[in-house]
């Protein structure tokens, strides 16, 4: 069988460009380095829990296939003279044949992905594939060698999630907190009025909004923002006509859901959240992961009951916010964020605002509950939040209390690092630059600031930045249990 795959492979013409491909490919895949990148790249975006199940089998699956499969039995690699010249490795691998290492890594990387995140999983498959594939193409192994490999990697896998569970959607609502509430049920979406923001840029891993909705809420009404359409202004006149919805949804990001989300309480009404932004940090925290998620609450009645806090700047009307409000070097990087998004996308705008916000940051000067201080940044979370000075992620949605991060740094690199990636891996790194985090940590309902600084301070929450010049006074107060949004039960 391994002859008769080898030589069609071996037989098969293909463009030079993908021989090429595919060497690079598996060279790519070398000690792992190809799954370690991909594990930084969703830990580094807020799914740390796919990543380190991935990185975790992929671990196991290599040490049983190297280290213990190729020495119970071993073999011979393909002859090089039958592989044709522009599939060859530069340097051809000398151990064992059987099992291959880089087809047990892989399978069991992507395995792992996908038992945390079918999506993400979804997404690596292929990748994955395309690597065992390599492995042929470039003669490195034989067809037996790469079945074995990933029989191995998938078998890992799944002993490690019977040995630790992955967390199952039910676990994480319970996790979340808030309490659990019966809605209006739709059963065909009538009744629900639908603001769908396009300019919220929808996830790779989300599709269109508009196709579920269609399909699902087949006599809801969904208005699809037209440039220049402010969206609360769109809800407040579908309230105020003469057929009054009973249900307020959105599909955006956080800005939009917190932007509806005011309306929705003015109203005392629920709010649907639809998650197709880039980022969707109440969503996810909320357990909300998808569009049909979140229609499968709305269909059976079923929500939860969440905190929120309200911000009054000055004399002026309380806002709602969802996740947080800062200011100091997040909200510059956030303000520069908005400035490059548009053209080279929100990920790598990130990483293009915080090299700009690294060399312009300054502190600010305020006044925190009648203490003087400067400070790189503040943050105020709704509830417990993740770690971090700028965590982004929300871990409780009840609790009745604001998560308030005062940010007190030397090292001006390690504090731009924590503010603009936050969570975890922020912490991890940050511990590795030099200089004290300075970070002080602490819980309270309400806190006012008072801004006095040199240079304008913009205002930020939810993902949305306000100037209000470099003398404001703001106010932050949790509101217990004052939204109402939908969420299945299991």
């Amino acid at each position: 069988m391994d002859a008769v795959v080898g030589r069609r492979i071996n037989a098969r013409r293909v463009h030079p460009l993908v021989d090429r491909g595919y060497v690079r490919l598996s060279n790519a895949a070398n000690r792992s380095r190809l799954w370690v990148s991909i594990a930084a790249g969703l830990a580094l975006f807020g799914r740390p829990r796919p990543a380190l199940r991935g990185v975790g089998s992929l671990v196991v699956a290599s040490i049983l296939a190297n280290l213990v499969g190729k020495k119970l039995f071993g073999g011979d690699r393909p002859l090089l003279k039958d592989i044709p010249v522009g599939r060859r490795l530069k340097k051809q691998p000398a151990s064992a044949s059987f099992p291959s290492g880089h087809s047990a890594s892989a399978a069991a990387f992507a395995t792992g992905v996908a038992l945390e995140s079918p999506r993400l999983g979804l997404a690596v498959a292929p990748v994955a594939a395309a690597v065992a594939y390599s492995r042929l193409h470039t003669g490195a192994h034989w067809f037996s060698d790469v079945v074995g490999g990933s029989v191995i990697g998938v078998a890992t896998a799944a002993l490690g999630k019977a040995i630790v569970p992955a967390r199952s959607s039910s676990s994480r609502h319970r996790g979340q907190g808030g309490t659990p509430v019966g809605l209006p049920a739709l059963p065909d979406g009538e009744g629900a009025f639908i603001v769908v923001n396009p300019a919220s840029g929808n996830s790779t891993l989300r599709p269109d909004p508009m196709k579920a909705l269609s399909a699902r809420l087949p006599r809801a009404a969904v208005h699809r923002l037209d440039d220049g359409e402010d969206l609360v202004a769109v809800a407040r006149r579908a309230l105020e006509s003469g057929d009054r919805p009973q249900v307020l949804g959105v599909a955006g990001g956080d800005g939009s859901v917190g932007a509806i989300a005011q309306v929705a309480r003015d109203a005392g009404l629920p709010l649907l959240v639809l998650p197709s932004g880039t980022f969707n940090h109440f969503a996810g925290a909320a357990g909300i992961e998808s569009v049909d998620a979140a229609i499968d609450g709305l269909l059976a009645g079923e929500g939860v009951r969440v905190d929120v806090a309200e911000l009054t700047v000055g004399d002026g009307d309380p806002k709602t916010v969802l996740n947080e409000a800062s200011l100091g070097v997040y909200s510059d990087f956030v303000a520069e964020r908005e400035k490059v998004e548009a053209r080279v996308g929100k990920w790598v705008g990130s990483v293009v605002a915080a090299v700009r916000v690294m060399t312009n940051a300054h502190p600010a000067a305020v006044t925190i509950d009648g203490r003087d201080t400067e400070v790189w940044s503040l943050f105020v979370g709704v509830g417990r939040n993740a770690p971090g000075a700028a965590p982004l992620r929300r871990r409780r949605l009840g609790g009745g209390s604001l998560d308030l991060r005062v940010l007190r740094v030397r090292s001006r690199a390690r504090a731009v690092w924590s503010l603009s990636f936050g969570g975890r891996l922020g912490s991890v790194v940050s511990d590795l630059l030099p200089g004290s985090t300075g970070l002080e940590e602490r819980t309270q309902e309400a806190t006012e600031i008072r801004v006095h600084s040199r240079e304008a301070q913009p205002l930020a929450h939810d993902g949305e930045v306000h100037s209000h010049g470099t003398a404001y006074t703001y106010r932050v107060t949790v509101v217990p249990g004052g939204l109402e949004v939908y969420r299945p039960f299991i």
